[in-house]
This record gives C-alpha cells, sequence and structure tokens, in this order.
C-alpha cells in the first residue's frame, strides 16, 4: 500500500534539510581544504588551496641549484599538477553523496556531475601517489628533457 501523500512530502522535506545541512558542512570543509605533493625527483613539494590554487612551494634540499631551469620548471609543474588533483579528487569524494538519489524519496534523484568535464581527464585516472613506483615508466617530462630519470 502507497504512503498518504502527506508522510511523502513530510519524508522529502526532511531529507531535504538534512541534505542542505550536509551540504553547508561539505562546503565547510572544503573551504579550509589543502593537499600538498611532492615531485617524483623530490625536490619540490607543491600545496594546492581549497579551488585548486596553488599556496605553497617548496624547494627541497637545495636540489634547485643543480638543476636547469627546464628541470626545476617540470618538477614544479609535477608536484602542482599532483597537489591539484588530490585536491580535486577531495572534492569529488566529498560531494561523492550528494550525486546519488534519495533511498527514502524516489523522486529525489541526486544531481550529475561530468567530473571530467569540471576538473579534466586526469582526474578520473588511477591515483598517481605510490612514490616508489617500481617498473612504471619515466616521467613524461624527463622524457621531455631527454632524460632517461638518472639522477
Amino acid at each position: 500500500m502507497t504512503e498518504p501523500l502527506e508522510k511523502r512530502l513530510e519524508k522529502a522535506m526532511a531529507e531535504l534539510q538534512e541534505a542542505q545541512e550536509a551540504v553547508a558542512r561539505t562546503e565547510r570543509e572544503l573551504r579550509t581544504a589543502s593537499f600538498t605533493a611532492l615531485s617524483s625527483d623530490r625536490a619540490v613539494r607543491a600545496t594546492a588551496g581549497p579551488q585548486g590554487e596553488l599556496t605553497k612551494i617548496d624547494f627541497l634540499e637545495y636540489k634547485y641549484r643543480d638543476m636547469s631551469p627546464q628541470e626545476l620548471a617540470a618538477s614544479v609543474l609535477e608536484a602542482s599538477g599532483a597537489a591539484r588533483r588530490k585536491m580535486n579528487r577531495h572534492v569529488m569524494k566529498a560531494m561523492e553523496p550528494f550525486t546519488e538519489p534519495s533511498s527514502n524519496v524516489p523522486e529525489l534523484k541526486g544531481f550529475e556531475m561530468d567530473w571530467e568535464r569540471v576538473f579534466g581527464p586526469e582526474v578520473l585516472r588511477e591515483d598517481d601517489e605510490n612514490p616508489a613506483r617500481e617498473g612504471q615508466a619515466t616521467p613524461v617530462w624527463r622524457d621531455a628533457l631527454g632524460e632517461e630519470g638518472e639522477d
């Protein structure tokens, strides 16, 4: 037997209020989030803020002194890109509950997000966090410099 309309409406309003509160909590958390990443050559550490902006960059152990401008630029771009991807993935994970339909009120469907369109295709690729990348290909930036990854 179907529920009376008033009861269904009451459930929908309660779920809507819960969703609004959850969105507000998520928004507060995301406003203060930041993520840090290290370049594969361990020369640069970059931090991305809540909107993916670069908020901090550290040049580690004076390695930059022995790097060409192109190598240093590549390390900065690699670390900052990785930090941004971490932040983007965090946003995706935080927003995931809002993209799913309501279990109590079938009429309340979650919203669809085209994360690839919002953040770019890299955000949907497997996590590239593992610093011990045994047997993996040479980073693209090193290929561009004509190096084979020797340190």
